[in-house]
């Protein structure tokens, strides 16, 4: 069964089996066929709660790279967010940054994204069979994307970057004991943040406790930043 497949049925309700789409309750399977974990996860000695920044925690500190910034203060000076909350991904950081509707920070965290750099999705990745997307082939897509919830595998729901292409953002999933996961979203650096089929993994609390209340009950905007091409070879209105 494809992935558009299993969109469909999961969109009408029907829990698929093994290898499906990102759930967001335990045992039940995940964009990259795992179960996802909604436990608490463990933190760092020291490390700051992403979802209580402190007063140095502000914006301006919180904005993981020049690009980061760059694409945030666009965003709010230009409104291009339509008056919905947004989220910048930057991929060469690792982070997600989350902003309300008026651009004020609601906290960052880690993510794990596509193993393998680049800034498109092939063609008619929707319609291939998980275990038939090569390596090569599992990115992590840059753009300007509005996304919305909507239900996935075992009726549960998940933040829908780019539906047709079969990207999510949804809380980290187990993995196998070989990939290490959760030792990945906890590492203090990004480069070994990268292990998904595409779909953008952040923390379960924090997708509990920031993105899912926030994006529940409206559509927002996800700004994916680029990591091989230049910024405004992707988002064209930054061009001088």
């Amino acid at each position: 069964m494809t992935l558009r497949t299993r969109m469909r049925a999961a969109r009408a309700g029907i829990a698929l089996g093994l290898i499906g789409l990102p759930a967001t309750a335990i045992a039940q399977p995940g964009a990259d066929g795992l179960a996802p974990i909604e436990a608490s996860l463990p933190s760092r000695p020291g490390a700051p709660d992403p979802l209580t920044p402190s007063a140095e925690d502000a914006r301006s500190t919180e904005l993981s790279s020049e690009e980061a910034a760059r694409i945030t203060n666009w965003v709010i000076a230009t409104r291009d967010n339509g008056g919905a909350p947004f989220i910048v991904i930057d991929k060469t950081a690792a982070r997600v940054l989350v902003f309300d509707a008026d651009g004020q920070s609601l906290g960052s965290a880690p993510a794990l994204l596509g193993i393998t750099r680049g800034d498109d999705s092939v063609p008619g990745i929707g319609d291939r069979e998980l275990r038939k997307i090569p390596v090569q082939d599992r990115t992590t897509p840059a753009g300007r994307f509005v996304a919305r919830y909507g239900p996935a595998a075992g009726g549960s729901k998940v933040l829908w970057v780019d539906y047709a292409s079969a990207l999510s953002l949804h809380a980290v999933v187990a993995g196998t004991k070989q990939e290490r996961r959760l030792q990945r979203l906890n590492s203090p650096t990004p480069k070994d943040n990268r292990i998904t089929f595409g779909c953008i993994n952040v923390p379960a609390k924090f997708y509990a406790k920031v993105i899912r209340p926030l994006f529940g009950k409206t559509t927002g905007v996800v700004y994916i930043l680029p990591e091989t091409k230049p910024l405004s070879d992707v988002f064209l209105a930054l061009r001088d």
